[in-house]
């Protein structure tokens, strides 16, 4: 939590000395899937499945700042996002904190690009449908990449992006009935659908 508090700082400074400064609320739908579910045996510890997760929706909702310098924005942003993945035994439900810091490019008209990192901070995995439990999530802060488009219509603004994973970020559980170890990637890969609009 330390290091997205030192992240907001570097852009309010950055944003004292941009041409030209925006801030909003943003929210919308992704749509994707968590990483692999993996079993392993627990007497051996030699790998046995793995699975692949289904895509469903879920959403987001937070705040952005723009800070346009030269024609071109820096863009960071503070989501709350809750993902959840079907799996064959189970839902996986994850709730986090995004923070991506995306560099953008107005292209054509109200027509724009966008990409950079986007750092996760997971507070809560959790298994549904099933007796099985979940432990913590092995790194508590992890970057992935975003990359996109965006529509800017006055003050909405119209994101279409998608998301992936640059490493893996794991939680560990045990099935104790059949003494079977499984891990989970908690890093989703994923398309994301936003509106926002600058107050």
């Amino acid at each position: 939590m330390k290091k997205l508090m030192l992240i907001a700082l570097i852009f309010t400074g950055i944003g004292m000395s941009a041409q030209n400064a925006e801030f909003g609320l943003k929210g919308g739908l992704n749509y994707g899937a968590t990483g692999d579910y993996e079993t392993f045996n627990d007497a051996s510890g030699d790998f046995v499945n793995s699975f692949n997760g289904d895509n469903k929706a879920g959403f987001h909702a937070g705040i952005f700042a723009q800070f346009e310098i030269i024609g071109i924005f820096l863009q960071p942003e503070l989501m709350y996002t809750e993902l959840n993945t079907e799996y064959s035994e189970f839902d996986y439900k994850v709730s986090k904190l995004d923070a991506p810091v995306l560099l953008g490019l107005n292209i054509l008209g109200p027509l724009n690009i966008k990409a950079g990192p986007s750092f996760q901070y997971i507070l809560k995995n959790e298994l549904e449908k099933t007796e099985l439990e979940i432990g913590d999530v092995e790194n508590d802060i992890t970057v992935g990449y975003q990359l996109g488009a965006g529509l800017d219509l006055g003050r909405l603004g119209f994101d279409v992006r998608y998301e992936g994973a640059f490493t893996e970020n794991t939680a560990f559980g045990l099935n104790e009935t059949a003494q079977e170890n499984f891990s989970i990637d908690s890093r989703p890969s994923q398309w994301i659908l936003s509106l926002s609009y600058s107050l």
